[in-house]
C-alpha cells in the first residue's frame, strides 16, 4: 500500500477490513508464495490488502455477445496458456488466493476481494490489465519479469472484444448490485427524520419544568435513580464561566452571582457570558478542533499556512455574533457562490469562511498529481462528512462502506462535487493550494494606486530610453550586415549623464517593486472545470469504472435527484441540503457537539459518527427534540447554550451517591454533574488570567515568517515560536511540532478531525505544573500580586483561593497555608528578608494551582 493512496482509511474511527490482510499473512508465512506464478499471487494480494471482504461494490461486465468461434480459437491460442503459465497455481482450481480465480469465466467475471478482474469490452476498467501494465507499483503482475509487449496486447484486445470464452454460452454475466440496502440502511435510527416528542410530564402540580429536564427525569425515574442535589452558587460561576469562556470567575463576579437572588440570576449570569468576547474564543477553539485547523501544512512540505489566521478570526467572529448554524455551514462550503452584492465585507467574510475546505494537511511533493489531487478531494469529504454528519465518507473511496449504507458510486457522486472545486492553483512540487483575494476597497484602492506609480515610472524609463538611442549619433549605428545590437549593447554608448539618470529612475522603480503593497489574501477555494468522476477501482486513478454524475448520498435522499446544474460544482446546493431544516443529520450532529461541550459527553458518545458502529444515543427523545427545536429558533447556538445551561442536569452538583452509583455507574443517565479536567488552553488561559499575566488582545497572527515559507523540518530548521501570554487559541498550530505544554494536556491533533479529546492522566502533567520554568514565571506573578495586594497574610490566602478555585478557604485550610508560608520563610534564611517572602509564597501559590481543583471543574 502506498503512503497515502489509503490515507483516508487511517484517518477513519471504522477500521478498514483486514481479512486479505490476514490471509495474505499466513500465506507468506506458510512459504506458499514463491516462483514466478506464486509472486503473481503475492502481487494480487497486496492489493487487497486494504479492500473488504463482503459489501464490495462489483464493477458491472457488459453481458457479452455470443463468441464467434475465430474468436474462441484467439482465447484457446493467446489467452489460456498466457493465464495458465502465470496464475493458475495461484488462482485455479485448487487454490484461490484472495478470493480470486480466473482458470473460469465467471471466476474472473466475480473476481476476488477488490472485484472483477476483467470488465469485458472495458479494458481500461480491468483490474487485469492494470496490473500486467505495470501501472500501479502495488500491482505488478508478474512483479518478477512484465509480460512482453505483445502479450499485453493480446489480453487487451481479448478484454476489448468482450473476453470471449468457451463459457460464454454457459455464464450468466454478473449484474452489479450496489451491495447497500437502501431500505434497510434507512432503518438507522440517525437516518431517519427527528421527531418532536413532547417532553414527559413528571408531576401535573409541578412548576412548568425546563424540557431537558422533563426528559432526563423520566430516565431517572425508569432506572430508579435521584439526581443529586443543585450546587453551590460559587461552584456553578466557576463552571459556567469556565464553560462558555475558558478562563475562571473574578472575584467581583463571584460576589455579585452569589449576592443575586432573584430567580434570573443564573439566566443573567449566562447571557452575560454568551455577551462576552472571550466567548467566540472558547466556542471557536471547539470547532476548530472539527475543522483540523492549523498554522502549517505539516506532512512532507511544512509551510506555513500564512493566512489562516483569518479563518480562525472567522469563526470566533461568528460564534460572537450568534451567527445562526446553517448560515455558519453554509459559508465554509460555499461561501464564494453566495451572493453578496455590492458589499465588499460581506463578500471577503464568506470567501475567508471557504478556508474549511483548504486546511487540511496535504503530500504538496507527491509527483503523481492526479493523485494528489484525489487524496486532498478525499480529506474534504472525509472532513464534511464526519464533522457535519457523523458519517465516514472516506471509508468508501476504495470500495462500498463496511458497515454505513454509502456505496461507492455514492463517495464519487459526491467527489464530483470537491472535483469541480477549485483548491489548489499548482500541483508541481511545491503544490501551492488556493487563496482567495480579499482586499477592502480602499485596500483595492490603494493597490492599484501603487500600480499606477509603478507604471509610470517604467514608462518614464522607456521614453527616456527612446529619446536617447534617438539621439545617438549616426556613426553608431551598425552597417546592413551587423549583428544588430542588443538595447543593453546599445544602452552603454549613451553618454555617462545619460546613463547615471537612468540608473536613478531604475533605482527609483525597484524602491517602488520593493515596497509593493501585499494584496491581502485568505486560503479558500472557488469553482473549477465542471466534471463528473468515475469510480475509482480501489480508490486508484490508475483504474477507472463507470462515470457518476454529480449527487447526495442515496440513503440520504428519500426522492429521486435532481442533476445539479451542469455549470457548477453543487457545492451550494450540498450546503443547502445539508441546512435545509429537514434533513435528519446536520442539526443532530450539531446539537450534540454542543452538548458534548457542556456536559463532556454526548448524548451520542461518538460525536464524529453517527454511523451503525457509532454509539445509540443515550436519550433519542431529547436528542430529536433538541435538534428540532435548534432549527425552530433559528439555529442559534447561544439560544441552545441557555436552555442546556438553565436547566437543573447543568446545574447538578457533582455529589457522590453510592446508591445511584451502583446502578449507573458511568452516569448516563445524568444524575450528577461529571467531574471535567479542563482542556490545555483552559489551563494556560486561567493560570495567566489569575497571575495577571494574560494579554486579552484579540485577532491577528502570531507567525514569524512569511506564507508558503519553510516552517519546520524536524531537523535543522524550526522557526516556530510560543512566547506570548495572549489566549492560547491565538498561539500557532505547527503540524508535528506543537507546543509542549498543548501536547502534555491532550491538545486536538491538528492532522485529523477531532470533536471529542482524549484525557489522560500521566506523570508528565504533574511534573510541568510542579518544576517548570513556565510555571515558577507564572506563579512568581501570581505571588507578586498577593503580595502587592495586601499586608495581611489572611487576607492574601483568602485572595489566592478565590483566584484561583472560585471560593474561600477553610479555616484549616488557611492554617495549613499560613504554617507553609512561615516554614518556608525559616528555611531561606541565606536570601533577604523580602526575597524569603517573595519564594514562600510563589511556592504556596504553585502548590495550589498544581492541585487537583485548579485543573477540574465540578
Amino acid at each position: 500500500m502506498r503512503r497515502t493512496e489509503y490515507s483516508s482509511l487511517a484517518s477513519n474511527q471504522s477500521a478498514p477490513c483486514q481479512s486479505g490482510c490476514r490471509r495474505f499473512v499466513r500465506i507468506v508465512k506458510a512459504g506458499k508464495v514463491g516462483g514466478l506464478g506464486r509472486s503473481l499471487c503475492a502481487a494480487v494480494c497486496v492489493v487487497f490488502l486494504c479492500t473488504p471482504c463482503v459489501g464490495a461494490e462489483k464493477e458491472p461486465p457488459a453481458s457479452p455477445d455470443p463468441p464467434s468461434e475465430k474468436q474462441i480459437q484467439f482465447f484457446e491460442t493467446k489467452i489460456r496458456p498466457l493465464l495458465a503459465d502465470h496464475c493458475y497455481e495461484c488462482h485455479g482450481e485448487e487454490s484461490q488466493e484472495s478470493d480470486l480465480r480466473v482458470d473460469t469465466l465467471l471466476g474472473m467475471l466475480k473476481g476476488g476481494l477488490a472485484g472483477p478482474s476483467v470488465s469485458p469490452g472495458k479494458v481500461d476498467s480491468s483490474l487485469l490489465m492494470t496490473a500486467v501494465r505495470y501501472q500501479d507499483s502495488d500491482l505488478r503482475m508478474p512483479p518478477e519479469e512484465k509480460l512482453s509487449d505483445a502479450q499485453i496486447a493480446d489480453l487487451a484486445n481479448w478484454i476489448e472484444m468482450g473476453a470471449p470464452h468457451p463459457d460464454s454460452s454457459t455464464t450468466q454475466p454478473v449484474q452489479r448490485g450496489s451491495d447497500v440496502d437502501l431500505e434497510k440502511g434507512r432503518q438507522h435510527w440517525a437516518f431517519q427524520p427527528a421527531v418532536k416528542h413532547a417532553p414527559p410530564q413528571i408531576d401535573p402540580n409541578a412548576p412548568e419544568e425546563n424540557p431537558i429536564d422533563a426528559f432526563l427525569l423520566a430516565g431517572l425515574q425508569e432506572q430508579g435513580l435521584q439526581r443529586v442535589p443543585l450546587a453551590d452558587k460559587e461552584t456553578f460561576i466557576r463552571r459556567a464561566t469556565f464553560d462558555l469562556l475558558g478562563l475562571p470567575p473574578t472575584q467581583e463576579e463571584i460576589t455579585a452571582f452569589v449576592e443575586d437572588d432573584s430567580p434570573a440570576a443564573v439566566r443573567r449570569l449566562v447571557d452575560r457570558l454568551l455577551a462576552s468576547p472571550h466567548y467566540g474564543e472558547r466556542w471557536g477553539r471547539h470547532w476548530l478542533d472539527v475543522a483540523r485547523y492549523a498554522d502549517s501544512n505539516g506532512v512532507d512540505e511544512n509551510i506555513a499556512h500564512g493566512n489562516a489566521w483569518r479563518y480562525r478570526d472567522y469563526v470566533i467572529a461568528a460564534f460572537n455574533n450568534d451567527k445562526p448554524y446553517d448560515q455558519f455551514v453554509t459559508e465554509q462550503l460555499a461561501g464564494d457562490l453566495l451572493e453578496s452584492g455590492e458589499d465588499t465585507s460581506l463578500r471577503n467574510e464568506r470567501l475567508v469562511a471557504t478556508g474549511f475546505l483548504v486546511l487540511g494537511p496535504k503530500f504538496l511533493a507527491e509527483q503523481d498529481q492526479t493523485k494528489m489531487a484525489m487524496d486532498i478531494i478525499d480529506e474534504q469529504l472525509d472532513t464534511v462528512g464526519r464533522s457535519l454528519l457523523g458519517l465516514t465518507f472516506g471509508c468508501a473511496r476504495c470500495h462500498t462502506h463496511k458497515f454505513d449504507p454509502i456505496s461507492h458510486h455514492d463517495y464519487y457522486g459526491l467527489a464530483g462535487i470537491f472535483k469541480s472545486t477549485h483548491t489548489m492553483d499548482s500541483y508541481k512540487t511545491i503544490a501551492k493550494w488556493h487563496e482567495n483575494e480579499i482586499p477592502t476597497p480602499a485596500e483595492a484602492e490603494h493597490i492599484e494606486a501603487h500600480q499606477n506609480k509603478v507604471a509610470a515610472q517604467e514608462k518614464k524609463i522607456a521614453d527616456r530610453l527612446a529619446e536617447a538611442f534617438a539621439q545617438l549619433p549616426a556613426v553608431t549605428e551598425e552597417k546592413p550586415d551587423a549583428k544588430k545590437k542588443t538595447a543593453a549593447e546599445k544602452e552603454k554608448l549613451l553618454p555617462a549623464e545619460v546613463q547615471s539618470e537612468l540608473k536613478t529612475l531604475r533605482d527609483a522603480l525597484k524602491v517602488l517593486q520593493d515596497n509593493k503593497p501585499e494584496m491581502p489574501s485568505a486560503m479558500g477555494v472557488t469553482d473549477g472545470t465542471i466534471v463528473d468522476t468515475p469510480v475509482h477501482l480501489r480508490g486508484s486513478h490508475l483504474t477507472l469504472g463507470d462515470v457518476v454524475p454529480r449527487r447526495f448520498p442515496q440513503v440520504l435522499t428519500s426522492v429521486d435527484q435532481p442533476p445539479l446544474p451542469a455549470e457548477k460544482s453543487g457545492r451550494l446546493e450540498f450546503a443547502r441540503w445539508l441546512t435545509n431544516g429537514q434533513h435528519p443529520l446536520t442539526a443532530r450532529v450539531m446539537v450534540n457537539r454542543i452538548w458534548h461541550g457542556h456536559f463532556g459527553k454526548g448524548l451520542v458518545g461518538t460525536v464524529d459518527n453517527f454511523g451503525l458502529q457509532g454509539d445509540r444515543p443515550s436519550h433519542p427523545e431529547l436528542l430529536d427534540w433538541l435538534a428540532i427545536r435548534f432549527v425552530e429558533e433559528g439555529w442559534s447556538l447561544k439560544s441552545m447554550h441557555r436552555l442546556i445551561m438553565t436547566s437543573d442536569a447543568y446545574q447538578a452538583s457533582s455529589q457522590f451517591n453510592a446508591e445511584n452509583h451502583q446502578k449507573d455507574p458511568g452516569n448516563r443517565y445524568y444524575w450528577r454533574f461529571d467531574l471535567r479536567r479542563l482542556e490545555a488552553e483552559a489551563i494556560r488561559d486561567s493560570l495567566l488570567a489569575v497571575s495577571g499575566k494574560l494579554n486579552r488582545t484579540a485577532g491577528g497572527s502570531m507567525l514569524t515568517v512569511k506564507n508558503r515559507e519553510f516552517l519546520f523540518n524536524h531537523t535543522s530548521q524550526d522557526k516556530s515560536t510560543y512566547v506570548t501570554f495572549r489566549r492560547s487559541i491565538y498561539i500557532p498550530v505547527i503540524r508535528n511540532h506543537l507546543y509542549d505544554m498543548f501536547k502534555l494536556f491532550d491538545y486536538s491533533n491538528a492532522s485529523i478531525l477531532n470533536g471529542n479529546r482524549n484525557v489522560s492522566t500521566i506523570a508528565p502533567q504533574a511534573l510541568f505544573m510542579m518544576n517548570s520554568e513556565w510555571m515558577d514565571d507564572v506563579t512568581f506573578s501570581l505571588a507578586d500580586r498577593l503580595l502587592a495586594a495586601s499586608p495581611d497574610s489572611k487576607q492574601r490566602i483568602e485572595q489566592l483561593y478565590l483566584d484561583a478555585y472560585g471560593r474561600q478557604p477553610s479555616d484549616n485550610e488557611t492554617a495549613m497555608a499560613l504554617k507553609f508560608v512561615t516554614q518556608m520563610n525559616d528555611n531561606l534564611e541565606s536570601q533577604s528578608e523580602e526575597e524569603a517572602e517573595r519564594h514562600a509564597w510563589q511556592a504556596l501559590c504553585q502548590s495550589v494551582v498544581s492541585a487537583n481543583e485548579f485543573v477540574y471543574i465540578r
